[in-house]
């Protein structure tokens, strides 16, 4: 992070301290199966296939326990997945180290501290970064792809794609098949009523889940709606950005705002541009010491991986600040504090985010039977300081004005 200073003089004038930073990230993905070579239809599913599948979609969903394999060390995951894929849970690792879990709509997402993103994230050096907000899953964390693996809908449509004769081995004493696909191997029980008894997830260690089912989607619903929508912003560490030169736009004895300014190339992954990839600006503006306002904008990342970053501080705190300036001719220095990370989630794109789970909600209460409702339910910081580092933009001052 860089730091840059100068003074101002004037009615309104003022001296520049600038800092910018970046970060980086992981992803998660999943396959299908589909039609064979030539367009011509899959071979009907052997009978125990059909009903497995037909068992499997017919509940609510699953409860999952199990261990990732995070960077070498364990990470314990504890999830509840709705048949559609949807999910809420929890990680735990040594030292007391915890992260929340949500996925919706194919993506999975965490929250987590500094410590659990600095030991399991990858971010030794900018794990503020990411801390304490939601950001999309890391791809040190393999088995962690929740809508395609561990989703009941999904799971059906691989196990009725099944052979007439899976492999059989001995699960905790209950004869099972295990059925092979390329993202997961699932266990299910060999003799009807057929049983999902284990997930094992391809990767790193293939990590093993439990599985069981679960009991009520309501509350579920309602702790994945109210995690769902807090995702607007959320950071995408696999995209990572050099940033440009902050400036400061129609700051200057405008008592409606101050607009920060940052250019931004995108330097990571290399190749074409990630489909949807998309920047986005957190920035601070202060002024000896007193904050006068925090802002963020965001904006898609061009095939030439350009772009400039734009937001404006608002309200009291800056109008307050400006009619002290007005009001007492002289040099009043203010400075800025930047980051620019990767964006997962567009604000804009949450409500049908959210519209997608009370339609789960809706269905599942449908399927419940008369009287029943979908239920209610409830639901990095910028940094300062100097110094440089990786992305960090060289020292600039602004000239006396």
């Amino acid at each position: 992070m860089a730091h840059a200073a100068g003074r101002g003089r004037g009615r309104g004038a003022a001296a520049v301290a600038v800092a910018v930073a970046v970060a980086v990230g992981f992803a998660v993905a999943g396959d299908g199966g589909g039609r064979k070579a030539g367009g011509r239809a899959a071979p009907l599913p052997s009978a125990w296939a059909r009903q497995a599948g037909q068992a499997v979609a017919a509940g609510p969903g699953y409860r999952f326990e199990g261990t990732l394999p995070a960077d070498g060390r364990p990470v314990r995951a504890a999830l509840r997945v709705t048949k559609e894929g949807s999910a809420s849970g929890t990680l735990t690792a040594a030292g007391g180290l915890r992260a929340d879990v949500v996925a919706v709509d194919g993506r999975t997402y965490i929250k987590a501290g500094p410590a659990f993103w600095r030991a399991y994230g990858g971010e030794s050096a900018r794990p503020e970064a990411y801390a304490d907000r939601w950001a999309k899953a890391p791809a040190s964390m393999p088995g962690l792809d929740v809508p395609d693996v561990l989703g009941s809908e999904a799971i059906a449509k691989l196990l009725v794609k099944a052979a007439s004769r899976p492999p059989v081995e001995n699960v905790a004493g209950v004869r099972a098949y295990r059925v092979k696909t390329p993202d997961a191997d699932y266990l299910v029980t060999a003799s009807a009523p057929y049983r999902l008894l284990a997930v094992q997830s391809a990767g790193p260690g293939d990590p093993t889940f439990t599985a069981a089912p679960l009991a009520a989607p309501g509350p579920l619903l309602a702790e994945i709606r109210a995690r769902v929508a807090k995702l607007g912003g959320a950071a995408d560490p696999a995209l990572r950005f050099a940033p440009g030169k902050l400036s400061f736009v129609n700051c200057e004895q405008n008592l409606n705002g101050c607009t920060v300014s940052v250019p931004a190339t995108l330097t990571s992954p290399d190749g074409a541009v990630p489909a949807g990839a998309r920047a986005a600006l957190r920035a601070t503006v202060t002024s000896k010491g007193r904050r006068l306002g925090a802002c963020t904008g965001s904006g898609p990342v061009p095939s030439n991986r350009e772009l400039v970053l734009r937001c404006t501080v608002k309200g009291h705190a800056w109008r307050s600040w400006m009619r002290q300036a007005l009001d007492a001719p002289g040099a009043h220095p203010y400075g800025a504090q930047a980051r620019v990370l990767g964006e997962a989630v567009d604000p804009a794109d949450v409500p049908a985010l959210l519209a997608r789970i009370d339609r789960e909600r809706g269905a599942s209460a449908a399927g419940a039977g008369p009287g029943a409702g979908p239920g209610g339910g409830p639901g990095a910081s910028p940094q300062s300081g100097r110094g440089g580092g990786a992305g960090a933009t060289p020292p600039a001052s602004r000239p006396p004005g």
